[in-house]
């Protein structure tokens, strides 16, 4: 959020929730405006309990030990201003910042730096003023629709709703905007990824606001929404992960978190309300596939606890170590591995495809007004009820594009494959006791891996709606992309999840050879090959 918008947004936001309750209160019983204060301080100290001690949290308790004292004699004017102080309060938090210098140098001097301190593995290419120049450029690819993407620009305003496998993923989708010449996205980032000095500086002054996920007041996640509306009204770019967080499981994700995918809907009546010249939103889908994956060790393990089912926030894996990101990066560069960034067709708000100039299509291809998905009598009217069903529709549009343009790499390939020979070999296991124990065969040998890796890439290229292939999947030489992902797995992960030993492969850590292979999940490929894992 650019300085000279910073005010104008938080005082836009808290009077519309303000005035929103206060409405609220007018026809509902008696009492409602201090059950709204009172359940947004029970909350807040429940969490405050939780909390370790530090400035922020001390705080908090005295600014809430104030509210708290206040509410014991407090009229119904008393109680409307602390709804107000809180809102403020929660918002001045959230918002975030723009800084063209920041930007600016995190878009030349970062990328380059970072490719100098990689490719000082190799003389040869430290010396290319070539590589220099291109910098992270080098490592990552954005493909599909970009020039549609970029496009839209001159159309509307754009929401870019990505997959979610790593903390990277924000930063690199940063600097894929960059790249693509779209302006800097607007991004919520949890409160825990601002723990590091160094990436909370950049990250505060790239246009990300801090979202907590430990706080479950109302009142909170409405101050949330209301930002990401506001913000959209006004025409900043916004990114959303639809999927709420990172995938624990490593599979593609399809139950999508819809509330503010919902934001999107309520700023475009807004826009219409307000006749503006460019009303339009766009639903720009994309996905990310890694060949490693820098939290896969700990994103999977969450994934298989009972406890991980509900953990929402992870604050100690690899992202919070300088050394592991350091290491991921060079492990990357010395195998010269891709980060592939990919567009899918853009959408308007009600999951309609959309052309090159910004117009909505109907399924036969004709030209549509998205207007009146949202108008009564010829005019724009809020409705949550409609607003939630248009965005369920549009939900289901970007899962079924995520699948579509999902890109398998090797490693994706290999992990499933291996576990495909697990699950035959020992029928009578399900996946969490061949996890457990592996199984009857430490080992299979590279013979019977080839041909079951050559067997999946063979369906996979059969399916007419499957996922992408990767470019040297597309090749087919199936010992060079099972030596390549053997290879992959043996640099970075504590314990690789598969390691060659003579002519035989052993399965070392089952945990990651399935995250890996669970990219591949949702194409019915289980019943095409005969497992049932999958």
């Amino acid at each position: 959020m650019r300085p000279e918008d910073r005010d104008r947004i938080q005082v836009e936001v808290v009077s519309r929730i303000v005035e929103n309750h206060m409405k609220r209160a007018r026809s509902a019983p008696e009492g409602y405006l201090e059950t709204l204060v009172n359940d947004t301080l029970y909350h807040e100290q429940q969490r405050l309990k939780r909390e370790s001690s530090s400035k922020r949290v001390r705080d908090d308790k005295s600014f809430y030990g104030g509210i708290k004292r206040r509410m014991r004699h407090a009229s119904d004017h008393d109680l409307r201003g602390l709804i107000d102080e809180m809102s403020r309060h929660f918002v001045r938090e959230v918002v975030g910042n723009f800084d063209d210098r920041v930007y600016k140098l995190s878009t030349s001097v970062i990328p380059t730096g970072l490719s100098l301190l990689l490719n000082a593995q190799s003389p040869a290419r430290l010396f290319s003023l070539e590589n220099l120049r291109d910098g992270l450029a080098d490592h990552l690819i954005v493909q599909g629709e970009v020039d549609h993407v970029r496009g839209l620009l001159d159309h509307g305003t754009l929401v870019v709703v990505p997959t979610h496998s790593s903390n990277l993923d924000s930063p690199l989708l940063g600097y894929a905007a960059h790249l693509m010449g779209l302006p800097p996205l607007l991004y919520g980032a949890g409160l825990n990824l601002f723990t590091n000095p160094m990436i909370s500086f950049f990250m505060r002054n790239l246009g990300a606001y801090r979202v907590d996920r430990k706080k479950n007041a109302g009142l909170y996640k409405e101050v949330l929404k209301e930002y990401a509306t506001v913000a959209m009204e006004m025409g900043y770019h916004n990114l959303f992960f639809p999927g709420g967080t990172r995938s624990r499981s490593g599979a593609i994700e399809q139950h999508l978190k819809k509330g503010l995918l919902g934001t999107a809907v309520r700023a475009y009546v807004g826009n219409l309300k307000a006749k503006k010249a460019k009303p339009n939103i766009y639903v720009a889908p994309c996905t990310l596939s890694y060949k490693l994956v820098l939290e896969a060790e700990t994103l999977i393990d969450d994934h298989l606890k009972e406890v991980g089912k509900s953990r929402y926030i992870i604050s100690d894996d690899e992202f919070s170590r300088p050394r592991r990101i350091y290491n991921f990066f060079s492990n990357l560069v010395s195998l010269d591995a891709k980060i592939l960034i990919t567009f899918s067709p853009p959408l308007d708000l009600f999951g309609n495809p959309v052309n090159r100039q910004g117009e909505s299509l109907d399924p036969h291809g004709r030209v549509i007004d998205p207007a009146g998905y949202v108008s009564r009598d010829g005019e724009p009217v809020y409705d949550d009820q409609r607003d939630h069903e248009y965005t369920n529709e549009v939900a289901s549009e970007i899962g079924r594009a995520y699948m579509e343009h999902n890109v398998i790499q090797s490693t994706n390939l290999v992990a499933f494959s291996i576990f495909n020979l697990l699950s035959r070999k020992n029928p009578d296991l399900d996946v969490y006791r061949i996890l457990r124990t592996g199984g009857d065969e430490p080992s299979f040998t590279m013979a019977d891996v080839h041909v079951e890796t050559e067997r999946v890439l063979s369906t996979l290229d059969e399916m007419e709606a499957g996922p992408r292939l990767e470019r040297d999947l597309r090749r087919g030489d199936i010992q060079e992309i099972v030596g390549d992902a053997l290879k992959t797995f043996a640099l970075y992960h504590t314990r690789p999840a598969a390691r060659r030993r003579g002519d035989r492969v052993f399965h070392d850590d089952r945990n990651l050879l399935l995250y890996y292979g669970n990219r591949l999940r949702g194409y019915d490929l289980g019943r095409k090959l005969g497992v049932n894992w999958a």
